[in-house]
């Protein structure tokens, strides 16, 4: 199984993959991009607009070696991410909400595919149970263990305007802003 290092693999690539990456990432808002900030709308079409959204938020996802990416990410403010809910299998999710938790937490380092070259630690809930519709409009659950369920909680905070750097320590947030700072271009 491939390494997931934060929300992202951790993998050499080759000249062409890397290519595709830069690609992906061009069309994924970067911090400090408003619309990370913006709470999703729920989706209420299940059309074929919304499929070719998920469709292309998996291929973006996958080029830009991400396990998770949501709607906000790309600039759409509906309630939809694509992740990686198991080894093999990437599904769209609509309308999420997590309705069980379990009480074991861990902390680990995520990473986003918004805020390039940032890990931070963030505590999450080690178990969930996640339901919504997929991206035809069927009712859909999902029970997830590490690190699925931290995938699936991570993309449930873009939809409410959360970030990583909303989750992390006080430490950890100076840092990260720290490394993003030199990056930041007012225009």
């Amino acid at each position: 199984m491939t390494e997931i290092e934060g929300q992202i693999k951790d993998e050499q690539l080759d000249p062409e993959q890397q290519a595709r990456r830069r690609v992906a990432l061009a069309q994924i808002r970067q911090y400090p991009d408003a619309a990370l900030k913006l709470v999703a709308r729920p989706v209420e079409e299940f059309d074929d607009d919304l499929r070719r959204l998920a469709e292309r938020m998996k291929q973006l996802m996958l080029d830009a070696n991400g396990i998770g990416l949501a709607a906000t990410q790309v600039g759409v403010l509906q309630r939809l991410f694509v992740f990686q809910a198991a080894d093999d299998e990437i599904v769209a999710l609509a309308n999420p909400e997590i309705v069980e938790r379990s009480e074991e937490t861990t902390v680990d380092d995520e990473g986003c595919l918004s805020i390039q070259g940032v890990l931070v630690p963030v505590e999450r809930t080690t178990t969930i149970a996640i339901v919504g519709q997929d991206e035809h409009g069927a009712e859909v659950r999902y029970e997830l263990d590490e690190p699925h369920s931290r995938v699936a909680q991570h993309e449930t905070d873009h939809l409410d305007g959360v970030l990583i750097l909303d989750r992390t320590t006080p430490e950890a947030r100076r840092e990260a802003l720290g490394s993003l700072r030199p990056r930041i271009v007012l225009s």
